[in-house]
């Protein structure tokens, strides 16, 4: 179930990185967000059901439930206008847990590769932070690239090799998707400086736009 999510996820993702980068309107990506917001809803919600008791699923929903009410809210304020800080600071929140699930997944569960995940989702969740609490704008293209490398390797492929159980759990694997994460954040505001739409409205642009 986790697995389905992680894809879908990383379709949401791209989606959003293109819209930070000014070639999506934010009612353009709003229903792919409320779609994916109620998916990962609803499946963390099947998971605490029929958990039985196991606190590991009950603990993966619990962070599931983060995603799901970010995607959510971000469709909502698409639609409606809303001002993004109040999720903007929910996503300080969300960076904090899942700093949190990092460190379990390392410790408790000695999933490496997970940890490196869950760091990922941690910085780019304080990206968005930074982005929308703190009004930094200007840095909307640079959090698109980000967002559309996350959307590839910490999520999409991630779940789509689990799904179809090619997904080795090594700590070679932890490391090499660790360093490509560390360039990735090296090389975002350059490459989002080159790839930025050249014509944007202030209804399109990057700067209006509400984030992942």
């Amino acid at each position: 179930m986790a697995a389905v999510g992680l894809l879908y996820v990383g379709a949401v993702l791209f989606v959003n990185g293109l819209m930070l980068l000014g070639y999506i309107t934010p009612r353009g990506a709003a229903p792919l967000n409320l779609f994916v917001g109620f998916l990962q809803v609803l499946t963390p919600t099947y998971l605490v059901i029929f958990a039985a008791g196991d606190m590991s699923q009950i603990v993966l929903a619990a962070g599931l439930y983060f995603f799901g009410f970010t995607y959510l809210w971000v469709g909502i304020n698409a639609i409606t206008g809303w001002t993004n800080h109040g999720l903007g600071w929910f996503s300080l929140v969300v960076t904090l847990s899942a700093l949190g699930f990092a460190s379990h997944s390392w410790v408790e569960l000695d999933d490496h590769v997970f940890a490196v995940l869950w760091s990922m989702w941690a910085v780019l969740w304080f990206t968005f932070f930074i982005l929308m609490a703190l009004d930094r704008s200007h840095l909307a293209p640079a959090v698109g690239v980000l967002a559309i490398g996350n959307a590839l390797l910490s999520t999409g492929l991630p779940g789509f090799l689990i799904l179809t159980g090619w997904w080795p759990d090594s700590m070679t694997l932890a490391v090499t998707i660790a360093v490509l994460g560390l360039l990735l954040l090296a090389l975002c505001l350059p490459v989002g400086r080159l790839f930025t739409a050249r014509e944007t409205s202030p209804d399109t642009g990057p700067a209006s736009t509400p984030v992942t």
